[in-house]
């Protein structure tokens, strides 16, 4: 941005249309190749000091002082760029170093914006305030072990520096000076650094001299988590990103949520920021074998990739219904944008089915009540969530459902899909009975994308493919992360587990990243998702899987709870709505190691709490 601004102002000062570096044909005085050597890394976008470092080369030989007064390079030395603008510097006293408690975080307003303070060990920090990932307010959520854990999807960043340090979310906090003068606590800023809420880590790029390359294979969480968290730890060689996807890498768990948005609205990055950093984003490009001895990966198009070290990040995708008529117009199954935006345009008014009483499929229902003529959901089980939240959560939630117009039918399936002309029109169930149908979405789980691996020599369970604690596969240099991945759950004393959440899928991305380099980090992370209906949310930490009981805080019927999974004594996962944090509370708990007990969870929140 700065580049171009004075660019801007080389124009006008000079009523030129093209900058000295863009015109070819004369040389300025400029020593013969400085000329192109500006105009590639202007072009290009890559990365500023570079830049710098080509118009230092330019401004010490070309004539540039013309209007202004000064001289060429033939008669003295042009005046050197100013420093960016930064704003009006910011210096507030915020608080009295006494009246803050160890351990303790305040939301302090500084110079019209505010900031995130904490007191840790006897030392503060001063942060961005709010969530990189969804905005949640940071003061809010748990301070435990040099670390902030946002309240809502549980994001982590440290308390000293502001990195992320957990998923989801990809951006770390702006971090303020701090300062200590006679008991004030003085925040340091300027203005333009206290606007943004955001904060890209520092990241390299690709350096000409190594040929080295790191192919990812995948477009989502993993893959983007992958690559960024390469550039971050100084990697200069080849990044390639391959997905068969569209799209530049999207925020997936909006999928569900916001059927009408676009691969542009959701996605993570745009286009420059890729450029700017090396990232090689190569879509529709379809991985359909990979050959390991030779460190070779062939796309549909043809084309094959060599490698150094590999990721494959090809998550799952949906499975599809199999009985008569599935193949339907408008019997739709969710994956994209694409997808997406088709079926928020066809249900709109009309009567929509919905197969599967999970996530997707609830999440679907709760966007088009009130949209849709009709929206009937059918499952296999007698509650929506039952596996996953149990019975008891499952009823409320069916509740809220039902209090917005929405039709289950429980304990059913589908027979048939009946259509006209081709077009979906009706939905026939086990019991008998036949809904009307002019859309239906089929949301009953989903299955890895590894069919191209079939002859890889890559150890699979399931279709998932096995790793250890550092994400590496059977094979070497190939690594697996995601929805697709089998990996030991550190939680679950290194049980192996396959788990489809994006804020793993990130964290497994980063943990292969790491060991891509070599430094031999084991992955330490507990799941967290949650979902959004009908402006509730509710938040999940934990791994439930084979839950035995509950134990349950609050009120189921005023929407104001804590559920605890029990497995044998200890508590597996912990849920809630409307209590925040106590989920991440309980996340932070999980990750040190310990876990809670039958007993904790009876004494409630405010009991176990004091364990952080």
């Amino acid at each position: 941005t700065y580049a171009s601004a004075m660019a801007d102002k080389w124009r006008k000062s000079r009523s030129a249309v093209a900058l000295p570096w863009e015109d070819e044909g004369k040389t300025h005085g400029a020593k013969a190749g400085q000329n192109k050597l500006a105009l590639t890394y202007v072009q290009s976008g890559r990365y500023l000091e570079t830049f710098y470092k080509a118009m230092f080369l330019f401004v010490h030989s070309a004539e540039i002082a013309g209007n202004q007064g000064g001289t060429n390079s033939s008669e003295g030395v042009a005046k050197p760029l100013p420093p960016p603008d930064v704003g009006k510097p910011i210096e507030v006293k915020v608080c009295k170093a006494s009246d803050m408690q160890d351990g303790e975080m305040r939301e302090v307003d500084v110079g019209g914006g505010k900031a995130l303070l904490i007191k840790e060990d006897g030392e503060f920090s001063a942060l961005g305030h709010k969530c990189t990932h969804y905005g949640a307010p940071l003061v809010k959520g748990v301070l435990c072990n040099g670390r902030v854990r946002c309240p809502w999807h549980g994001a982590c960043f440290s308390a000293k520096t502001g990195d992320i340090e957990d998923f989801p979310g990809l951006d770390s906090l702006p971090k303020y000076e701090v300062t200590v003068e006679n008991d004030n606590v003085v925040v340091k800023t300027n203005k333009k650094v206290l606007e943004k809420s955001k904060r890209i880590k520092e990241m390299s790029c690709h350096s000409p001299d190594v040929d080295t390359v790191y192919l990812i294979v995948g477009g989502g969480g993993a893959a983007i988590s992958c690559a960024e968290t390469l550039r971050q730890e100084g990697f200069k060689g080849r990044v390639v990103m391959a997905t068969k996807e569209p799209h530049l890498p999207y925020d997936r768990p909006k999928l569900s949520k916001a059927l009408d948005s676009s691969g542009e609205a959701l996605a993570l990055r745009d286009k420059n920021f890729f450029s700017v950093y090396d990232i090689e984003v190569l879509t529709e490009k379809e991985a359909t074998s990979l050959d390991c001895p030779s460190k070779v990966v062939t796309f549909a198009d043809g084309q094959t990739i060599a490698y150094d070290k590999l990721l494959i990040a090809t998550g799952g995708k949906p499975r599809p219904c199999t009985s008569p008529g599935s193949d339907l117009q408008n019997v739709c199954l969710l994956r994209s944008p694409t997808d997406g935006n088709y079926i928020s345009q066809q249900g709109r008014g009309k009567n929509v089915v919905i197969v599967g009483t999970s996530f997707i499929g609830m999440e679907v229902a709760a966007y088009f009540a009130g949209k849709a003529s009709s929206v009937s959901v059918v499952g296999v089980s007698s509650t929506p969530f039952a596996r996953v939240l149990g019975e008891q959560v499952g009823s409320v939630l069916r509740k809220m459902h039902e209090d917005k117009g929405v039709k289950f039918y429980m304990n059913s399936g589908v027979t048939e899909f009946k259509g006209i002309d081709g077009k979906l029109k009706e939905v026939v169930l086990q019991s008998g009975e036949t809904l009307p149908a002019d859309l239906c979405v089929v949301g009953i789980g989903v299955t890895p994308n590894t069919e191209f691996l079939s002859n890889s020599g890559i150890e699979m369970t399931r279709g998932a493919l096995e790793v250890d604690k550092m994400m590496r596969t059977s094979q070497e240099d190939v690594f697996a992360a995601g929805d697709i991945a089998h990996f030991p759950l550190p939680m679950a004393e290194g049980e192996k587990v396959t788990i489809g959440h994006w804020q793993l899928a990130c964290a497994h991305g980063r943990c292969a990243a790491l060991n891509m380099l070599g430094q031999g980090v084991e992955f330490n992370s507990v799941p967290f998702f949650w979902t959004m209906q009908y402006g509730k949310s509710l938040r999940y930490a934990g791994h439930g899987a084979g839950f035995e009981d509950v134990v349950i805080e609050g009120s189921l019927d005023d929407m104001q709870f804590v559920v605890y999974y029990i497995k044998g004594d200890s508590v597996v996962a912990v849920a809630s709505m409307n209590r925040d944090p106590v989920v991440a509370q309980a996340a932070e708990i999980m990750l040190s190691g310990r876990s809670l007990s039958r007993e904790d969870a009876q004494a409630g929140a405010d009991s176990w709490k004091t364990q952080l």
